[in-house]
């Protein structure tokens, strides 16, 4: 079977709702570079369709904010050329001082802590913004708090929970509400060959206790919401590390969180993006 590329360069404000969109219509996975994003389809899906998504996408850009362009290009991969096409685009990256995320054909780093994922899957590779500042904060505030249970929420891949069992965490449970975000993180902890995390398809309701540290990579919206859960759920002194949250909206968030009697300790921004760190 032949695969459809698209070659997508969009301005990095539009780039996580651009993601969203192809996941939304069948999408095999999208690697994301600086200034453009390719996306995989399957050979089954037509391709005039999502042409002319991106076609209408590209007039309302241009309509709502005239000095900003959304261009594309379509070509078809070979079956043969396919696994090919995704090593292209998915190097080893190092992460702070800790952490080297990479894919399972390269080999592991010595001194560094490795997070193997598996990239042939629409739920990201641990590359964006938001996941780096997570993983650095992490690093940051395991060794200043208690390492009993901790909480990946929005997991994705699974690779925060990954990290979190590698920095020493007891018992780490890893939720999403999306069953694919679910069987891609049971895959990548295999890979990573750890026994103590709990993958549950669901959200911070569906589990029970508290914990040292809660870690959400999620949209502010949701982070918002969620904040009396996530603020009942953590352990006195525990941590709690948020991202995906664009600068513009740390404001809110932070109020939310400290109304539910939580102290704010740290902005740590990355480009458009910021993450926030709170402590019981």
């Amino acid at each position: 079977m032949a695969y459809h590329e698209f070659t997508i360069r969009i301005p990095n404000l539009f780039r996580d709702a651009l993601v969203q969109m192809l996941t939304s219509k069948s999408c095999l996975g999208v690697i994301e570079h600086d200034n453009e994003v390719i996306a995989y389809f399957p050979e089954t899906i037509d391709s005039n369709t999502t042409s002319r998504d991106l076609t209408i996408l590209k007039e309302l850009l241009k309509k709502t904010h005239r000095n900003l362009e959304l261009t594309f290009d379509h070509s078809i991969i070979p079956d043969q050329d396919w696994n090919e096409s995704w090593k292209k685009g998915f190097t080893s990256l190092d992460v702070g001082k800790l952490f080297t995320i990479l894919p399972p054909w390269e080999g592991e780093k010595s001194g560094r802590i490795n997070l193997i994922i598996d990239p042939g899957m629409a739920f990201g590779t641990g590359h964006h913004e938001t996941t780096r500042s997570c993983l650095v904060l992490m690093g940051k505030y395991a060794i200043k708090s208690s390492k009993d249970r901790f909480l990946d929420l929005g997991t994705g891949t699974g690779l925060l929970a990954i990290a979190a069992s590698r920095l020493g965490y007891r018992q780490v449970v890893a939720l999403d509400i999306d069953p694919l975000a679910v069987e891609a993180a049971v895959k990548n902890v295999s890979l990573n060959r750890i026994e103590n995390v709990l993958i549950k398809t669901g959200s911070i309701t569906d589990v029970e206790g508290s914990f040292d540290c809660i870690a959400a990579n999620i949209i502010s919206s949701v982070l918002t919401f969620l904040a009396p859960e996530i603020s009942s759920r953590l352990n006195p002194s525990g941590v709690t590390i948020l991202s995906g949250i664009l600068a513009e909206q740390a404001d809110e968030v932070v109020k939310a969180y400290e109304l539910t009697g939580l102290m704010f300790i740290e902005n740590f921004p990355d480009d458009k993006w910021v993450s926030l760190v709170f402590r019981k």
